[in-house]
Order: structure tokens, then C-alpha cells, then sequence
């Protein structure tokens, strides 16, 4: 006789969940302390930099995500201009759309769109390379041969969108308001001196500021996340697959938390 499989009750695959999620996080929080403990010694030590992988990395991060993230941003200024479009009419209060469009895009949507963006090209890449590194047992051998793979693998990565990511998030203010401008011209007649003048007028250093200061702490959130998800990586290429995919999966989620966490921290300090 064959002996009967016998499934969990749903309240033992609960606790198998549970226990599986909690495990993560914890390999999570100690994957986040190693990396800071190795940026630290790094900060300390220069010479311990890997200029090469730095640079390569801003440029496949930076230059590459250039024309997907102005042809989105562009669009969803667009967007938001033309949704808003109908109401402001009705009101006679076309010119308020400099309004809608720049403090929304500025705080919002720009570092919002551009960080789930790079977190889909940039983090599932890290995520797959280093996951196939793992399989291949290189990062094995590269242990072996006294090379630490934080330093080789994880910091050029993290340091490049900390870097990358804020540039790339005033890319998409330029391009969303630009596109607000083209929709406002088409839809209310507001035109381009007009809307850069009320522009300037209502849209304070500080909005613009606090947008850009999301954009380091998103950085960071999809560098550690995507290069953790490939150092789990284990058995052959669809644990690759699997790895990429939570990959995007967490960082995209972690980043939406991590903005409303922005959004309440900044609405109790009234800024």
C-alpha cells in the first residue's frame, strides 16, 4: 500500500507561513546590518571601493532608465493635468492646474513612479545576477579566493542608486510637469508663461525638496532588497525566477509603505 500523504490543517500551513515570513525578515535585518557594517569600513577605507563596478552600475541603472522613466513621468503629467482638467474648468480656475500638476508631481508622483520603476528594471537585474552567481557557485569560489562578495557585489550597487535615484527623480519632475504644460495648453488654454509663472509662484523649494529626499531612502530599499533576494537563491534556474520575482514583489511594496510613512511623518510636522 502506498503510504497516504497527509496535508496540513490550514491553521498549521498559518503557522508555516508565519514562521517562513519571520525567518525572512530576520535574514533581512541581518543582511541590512552586514551591508551597513561593510558601507561603514568602506566610508573608513576608500581604497576598499570598487570604482569599476560602481560606475557601471550608475550607468546600467542611471542612463539606461533615462527614456522609460521620462516617457511614463511625461505621460502621467499628462495624465494628472487632463483628470483634472474637467473640474477646474467647471470652477473658471484653469490656472490652478500648475498647481495639481507641479505640488503632485513634485511630492508624489515623480519619486513614486521613478523608484517602482527601477525597482522592476534595476532590482529584479540584481536580484537575478547575483542569483545566478549563487547557482553557479561563484560567490563560493570568490569566498574562497578571500574576496568578500558585499564589497564586490552588494555596495557598488547600493552606493550607484543612491546616487542614481535622486537625479533620475528630478529627470521625472522636469518631464511629468513638462507634460502637465502640453495637456493644460491643449485642455484650458493655459499657456506656457502662464503656467511657469503660477508654476514658480505656488510650488515651494521645500516641495520640491521633500520629494527629492524619498528617492535616497526608496535607493536603498531596492538595492539591499533585490541583492538579499539573490543571495537566497538555492537549487537551479527557476529559484532564479522565483528569487527575481520577490525581488520586485517586496521592494515595490516596501517603497508604497515606506512613501506613506513619508506622507504621515510630513503631515505631523506640517510640512
Amino acid at each position: 500500500m502506498k503510504p497516504r500523504i497527509v496535508k496540513p490543517s490550514p491553521l498549521e500551513s498559518l503557522g508555516q507561513s508565519a514562521a517562513t515570513a519571520l525567518e525572512e525578515v530576520v535574514a533581512l535585518l541581518s543582511f541590512v546590518g552586514e551591508s551597513a557594517v561593510a558601507l561603514g569600513q568602506c566610508i573608513a577605507h576608500p581604497s576598499r571601493m570598487r570604482w569599476r563596478p560602481l560606475l557601471y552600475n550608475i550607468g546600467s541603472a542611471g542612463v539606461g532608465a533615462l527614456p522609460i522613466v521620462g516617457l511614463l513621468s511625461f505621460l502621467l503629467g499628462i495624465v494628472v493635468a487632463y483628470q483634472g482638467s474637467g473640474q477646474l474648468r467647471q470652477y473658471g480656475a484653469n490656472i490652478f492646474v500648475a498647481d495639481l500638476v507641479g505640488i503632485s508631481m513634485l511630492r508624489e508622483f515623480a519619486p513614486l513612479i521613478t523608484a517602482i520603476i527601477i525597482a522592476g528594471r534595476s532590482g529584479s537585474a540584481y536580484a537575478a545576477q547575483i542569483g545566478t552567481m549563487a547557482v553557479t557557485e561563484e560567490i563560493d569560489a570568490m569566498r574562497t579566493l578571500g574576496i568578500a562578495p558585499l564589497d564586490v557585489l552588494v555596495l557598488p550597487k547600493i552606493l550607484a542608486l543612491l546616487i542614481v535615484l535622486p537625479l533620475l527623480t528630478v529627470f521625472a519632475d522636469v518631464c511629468g510637469v513638462f507634460g502637465g504644460m502640453i495637456m493644460a495648453r491643449a485642455q484650458l488654454g493655459v499657456g506656457f508663461e502662464e503656467f511657469i509663472d503660477r508654476f514658480t509662484k505656488v510650488v515651494s523649494v521645500t516641495t520640491y525638496l521633500l520629494g527629492i529626499g524619498k528617492a535616497p531612502v526608496f535607493a536603498a530599499i531596492i538595492a539591499v532588497v533585490g541583492c538579499f533576494q539573490g543571495f537566497r537563491t538555492k537549487g537551479g534556474a527557476d529559484s532564479v525566477g522565483r528569487q527575481t520575482t520577490r525581488s520586485v514583489v517586496q521592494s515595490s511594496f516596501l517603497v508604497i509603505v515606506a512613501d506613506a510613512m513619508f506622507s504621515i511623518a510630513f503631515s505631523a510636522l506640517d510640512l
